[in-house]
């Protein structure tokens, strides 16, 4: 049940010192976002307002915004607008450029009016679909933490109550709000999850959300408990000498897997086939990662801040798949590319799926070719230039596996046979 009072004893928690900082509320006009709207101002404390009026439901789109900038009015609270053009709209991949979009809005806000935290109206019911959704991809113990309540300033103070008790605070103090008919579309994989799978689960028990709370409180748990004992390994088979990070390899290497990928997780590696390709590699041998730069010495594993953190060579960009099982793509990048038609067997694919540019040691098994083929010599075989090369994107899947080279070659070892059943499409024009 959610009230004014245990709204603000969970927030005390959550925001210790919330009477003394100024947060932004991302608000669209909604149930969950009205009702946090409500809490906040009911609690006096220090905030602005953010809308952003994304112009694709016609006139509901400005009805939303109107009960936004109509509840500001009335009470005097400062409200940012950010209203959509024509010409930003994308044709697809909605999502990601609306997300994308959005947070950047909010962070010049945030900077310009010197605003400690973002606060969003995430609840219990979107933790879930985001369980589920990471469940499905094999996203490991982190993903399946669920939403963090507070984490990178940005505050979630109605993750611990249901879709029901907001609905029903917002009918017991007659809180204004609009319904976005939108979500009841099963057009992407998250309203497929909440309009279909959520409410089967919910009535196999009737403290099945109560029971999903505790369990990811337990996920958390455990989380923290791992990450504090992989700082102590860290500690004891590392040292720091002239800015450079050194790690015993052998002590590492003698680790299990899950403590090596932690490990070199934390200085940019993503995959297990990239931090395999430590172990076998010669003295010498230098990788150059987001971050860092990695030195193979011997025994030893020596990583050296490097100054250009924004290497285009390790910009990831992850992808989403559609009600369809399509993969969607950014606008953008589809606008440089001709088109393609690639068909792959789902049951292969492990997910998340990203795009990225080529790194050394990159192969895949091109279709109407034999045998493997390194994607470097691959770029020779097709006279394709160093600046060209540079442009050119790789589909991966979650174990940084080639899945293709946009638009050039799908990888014959993914995709779809005879046999296939379930099909995932990479599709566009």
């Amino acid at each position: 049940m959610l009230s004014l009072e245990k709204f603000q004893e969970n927030f005390q928690k959550l925001q210790p010192d919330s009477d003394e900082k100024k947060f932004l509320l991302a608000i669209s006009g909604g149930a969950d976002s009205m009702v946090l709207l409500h809490l906040f101002q009911a609690s006096d404390f220090c905030f602005q307002v953010a809308h952003i009026n994304y112009k694709l439901r016609g006139k509901d789109s400005d009805e939303d915004q109107k009960t936004v900038e109509h509840f500001c009015k009335k009470n005097s609270i400062k409200i940012h607008i950010y209203e959509v053009t024509e010409d930003e709209k994308p044709e697809n991949s909605v999502q990601i450029w609306a997300r994308n979009l959005r947070y950047d809005f909010f962070r010049k806000i945030m900077k310009t009016e010197n605003l400690d935290f973002l606060a969003t109206a995430h609840h219990l019911n979107d933790n879930l679909e985001t369980f589920l959704i990471n469940l499905s991809r094999g996203s490991g113990i982190r993903g399946l933490c669920g939403i963090p309540e507070n984490e990178n300033k940005i505050v979630r103070p109605l993750l611990s109550f249901s879709k029901k008790a907001i609905y029903d605070f917002a009918d017991k103090n007659s809180i204004e709000f609009r319904e976005d008919l939108s979500n009841g579309k099963n057009d992407y994989l998250r309203n497929k999850i909440r309009n279909e799978i959520v409410p089967t689960l919910l009535e196999t028990n009737t403290y099945f959300l109560e029971n999903f709370s505790k369990s990811l409180s337990y996920l958390n748990q455990v989380k923290d408990f791992t990450d504090e004992k992989i700082k102590e390994i860290f500690q004891t088979i590392s040292s720091e000498k002239e800015k450079k990070i050194i790690i015993d390899k052998a002590a590492l290497f003698s680790e299990t897997d899950f403590v090596k990928f932690e490990i070199l997780r934390q200085f940019g590696f993503r995959s297990d086939l990239e931090m395999k390709k430590i172990f076998s590699a010669e003295s010498g041998s230098i990788f150059v990662l987001r971050d860092y730069r990695l030195i193979i010495n011997r025994n030893e594993l020596i990583f050296e801040r490097e100054e250009n953190s924004e290497s285009e060579n390790f910009q990831e960009i992850f992808l989403e798949i559609n009600s369809e099982n399509q993969i969607v793509f950014p606008e953008e990048i589809k606008k440089k590319l001709q088109r393609i038609s690639w068909e792959f067997d789902f049951q292969t694919i492990v997910f998340p799926l990203k795009l990225r540019h080529q790194r050394d040691g990159d192969y895949f098994f091109p279709t109407g070719m034999s045998g493997r083929k390194k994607v470097s010599k691959f770029f020779r075989d097709e006279k394709i230039s160093v600046l060209e090369k540079s442009e050119i994107w790789l589909l991966c899947d979650g174990n940084d596996a080639v899945l293709g080279i946009l638009p050039f070659r799908q990888d014959r070892r993914f995709a779809a046979k005879p046999e296939t059943k379930t099909f995932l499409k990479a599709v566009f024009e």
